[in-house]
């Protein structure tokens, strides 16, 4: 199972949504976050209501 998360850079600041495995740690990232325009695509785009963000 996936879940939806923001990896975040602590250096950089980088946002990048993509899909956490649950199992095994892995993430895929599917596209860069630099506004919240680009959320709230991102969640409509994905039909996700919440996306937590992870360091």
């Amino acid at each position: 199972m996936h879940e939806a998360v923001i990896r975040c850079s602590i250096c950089t600041g980088e946002q990048v949504a993509g899909f956490k495995n649950r199992q095994d740690g892995s993430f895929v990232g599917v596209m860069v976050i630099k506004s919240d325009d680009d959320l709230e695509y991102f969640k409509e785009l994905y039909g996700v209501e919440k996306v937590r963000k992870v360091y």
